[in-house]
């Protein structure tokens, strides 16, 4: 909120015109000794000319009235919608954001990459959730876990790999945008048709890490089509259609990996299906995708960009 802001125009003489501007509880005293004749202040700010002190006070004044500019938030570049492409309002969590659609204006230029990355979520903390489009995995020599345990916090492989090697190739300016983060590592049952329960069950065991990936839920929340696809068994059911409103979905990438342990095996994890439906295979392989997800600290601002793909969410 601004401080409050004064403005005074004292009476003057001939040949001494003075004026007064308390900012912040600070004052500044101006005055001329001149003729105002022979006096002009041009006032960029306030876009005034005059020819006595008072166009300068006008000018400090205006300066002393603007909002600080830090940069915007996501929230405040982007409307929330309730059908469609775009940033609804979460139903499970309260005080989050989530992407849902075919194609939201989601895109974010992160570690250099441009358009690289996508935003999965703002949360109520004002940290951001983003996970690279594209997979880190081209050699095909990443296991969720080398000895086929469902356990993130073992440590498993994957997550020893992603907070060490992974992390410290990203960028310094990277690295100082990412925060250490809960992140919910719980076990999935299999086919089930409770969304909210199945939050529940991702929660019963975390993570606090710096990258990590997404979970199962994530990728069902992205769905924006709720009725036919809001639950993993939904998804299953339809997957003919529900990758048509999902933009997680990725035909060109055969299965990808998600945080989530599958309960009824200690040696499986869930995946995602390049035909959009959910499976679930052993730890210990090494040919699916690996799309990394990371939480950007909440001081981190939106710069530039509209979020498309050919214009991304420019961070600063």
């Amino acid at each position: 909120m601004k401080e409050e802001i004064k403005k005074i125009v004292l009476g003057y003489l001939p040949g001494f015109i003075p004026g007064l501007i308390v900012c912040g509880g600070v004052s500044v005293i101006a005055a001329t000794y001149f003729p105002r004749n022979q006096v002009t202040y041009e006032n960029t700010a306030s876009g005034m000319q005059a020819t006595d002190v008072q166009g300068a006070i006008d000018e400090l004044y205006a300066e002393c009235t603007k909002e600080p500019t830090t940069g915007d938030s996501i929230l405040d570049n982007t409307d929330i919608v309730t059908s469609g492409d775009g940033l609804y309002k979460d139903e499970y969590e309260d005080g989050k954001y989530t992407y849902k659609g075919a194609n939201p204006n989601n895109y974010v230029t992160f570690n250099d990459e441009i358009a690289g990355w996508r935003i999965i979520s703002i949360n109520s903390d004002g940290t951001i959730k983003i996970m690279r489009d594209a997979d880190i995995n081209t050699s095909y020599n990443l296991a969720w876990d080398s000895f086929s345990s469902n356990n993130w916090n073992f440590p498993a492989t994957l997550n020893t790999y992603l907070n060490g090697d992974y992390y410290n190739s990203l960028t310094s300016t990277a690295q100082s945008q990412i925060v250490e983060a809960t992140y919910y590592a719980g076990a999935v049952t299999w086919d089930n048709n409770n969304l909210f329960n199945q939050i529940s069950d991702e929660k019963v065991t975390t993570s606090k890490v710096k990258v990590a990936l997404p979970t199962l839920s994530e990728y069902i929340r992205a769905n924006s089509n709720k009725e036919q696809c809001g639950t993993f068994s939904l998804n299953n059911n339809n997957y003919s259609t529900c990758p048509n409103s999902n933009w997680m979905f990725d035909s060109s990438i055969n299965y990808w990996w998600t945080l989530s342990p599958n309960s009824a095996s200690s040696s499986y994890v869930f995946t995602v299906h390049s035909s959009g439906s959910v499976n679930s295979d052993y730890a210990s392989t090494t040919y699916h995708a690996v799309r990394p997800a990371i939480t950007l600290s909440s001081e981190v601002k939106i710069t530039g960009g509209t979020g498309t793909a050919s214009d991304p969410y420019i961070l600063g």
